[in-house]
């Protein structure tokens, strides 16, 4: 089975924080930060480990929003609602990063055209519209 990774799910006025891969995974361009768990290490910290290691960003888990193996990769795969608390996002990893957006919803058709897994998707309209 493959290694599980953690997703940092970042809303923040209004835009999602999205990080183009340097090196797309399968068939996806754009995603959110995200990377493997560590031996040890809980799936919350690593999606919190990830958004500031991809994305220079410091931010704090605040819940589960749903587990899948991902279509595109076969990767058991966490999402984790964040709080972003601090920082500027960038290509803080540019090995591993091209490009870091802030996007609203009309962007985020174009970026993610399969849309988000579903729980994300519906935690992510709600905060998009706010």
């Amino acid at each position: 089975m493959p290694s599980p990774i953690a997703g940092a799910v970042i809303v923040h006025r209004t835009r999602l924080l999205l990080i183009s891969r340097a090196s797309p995974v399968g068939s996806l361009s754009w995603s959110l930060p995200s990377g493997k768990v560590d031996p040890g290490e809980s799936p919350a910290a690593a999606a919190v480990r990830e958004a500031r290691e991809e994305a220079g960003v410091t931010v704090e888990a605040a819940g589960l929003l749903g587990e899948r193996v991902h279509p595109a990769t076969g990767y058991p795969v966490s999402y984790w609602a964040c709080t972003l608390l601090a920082g500027t996002a960038r290509a803080a990893s540019p090995r591993e990063v091209a490009e870091v957006a802030w996007v609203g919803r009309g962007r985020l058709v174009e970026l993610v055209p399969g849309g988000l897994y579903g729980p994300v998707q519906a935690w992510v309209d709600g905060r998009l519209a706010q």
